[in-house]
């Protein structure tokens, strides 16, 4: 069955290393897609989402800049993120895997979501969404977001590793 993303309740975060010291963390503001939800059968299930990666909102606008830039993101020639299920393994009554393809400037790559379904409610409009919260670590690199500069105490400023977090609401069509 046909799920619309309801953006006004979803999130697609990120965070990563800054300095060996902290976490920076960031959202992509702009983000469609389509869900195909299969109650009964689950593993039938897929997902199919396109990330517009000017959106990128960290908090502060130099940053962003430089991650719109050709040393990250590019964003001039490589507009979006997108992401295209395989299949799913369920690893219990609430959990799974979400096996797919995710295209990061230019670059595919296989990943595995870790995700929980949260349940569905019915809106005081009648509708009925369904909740999704999902987690992923890739490494920025493999991607080809390769800029970083190193520290005159040793290490860098940017980590490799890249954590993806999803919380989605979606509601049946």
């Amino acid at each position: 069955m046909a799920w619309a993303i309801d953006n006004s309740h979803s999130e697609i975060g990120f965070s990563v290393r800054h300095m060996m010291l902290s976490t920076a963390r960031g959202v992509f503001d702009a983000f469609t897609g389509t869900v195909d939800f299969n109650e009964a059968t689950p593993v039938a299930s897929t997902v199919d989402v396109t990330i517009d990666t000017s959106s990128i909102n960290t908090r502060d606008e130099k940053r962003d800049g430089h991650l719109k830039s050709a040393d990250f993101f590019d964003v001039a020639q490589f507009p979006s993120i997108t992401f295209k299920s395989i299949s799913v393994e369920t690893t219990s009554a609430t959990t799974g895997k979400l096996h797919g393809n995710l295209t990061i400037k230019g670059v595919t790559k296989s990943v595995v979501l870790d995700v929980e379904y949260l349940g569905q409610a019915k809106s005081p409009w009648g509708t009925t969404s369904a909740g999704f919260s999902a987690k992923t670590s890739i490494n920025r690199e493999d991607f080809g977001l390769v800029w970083n500069a190193t520290l005159e105490t040793g290490g860098v400023l940017v980590g490799d590793k890249v954590t993806i977090t999803i919380d989605l609401e979606v509601v049946k069509q």
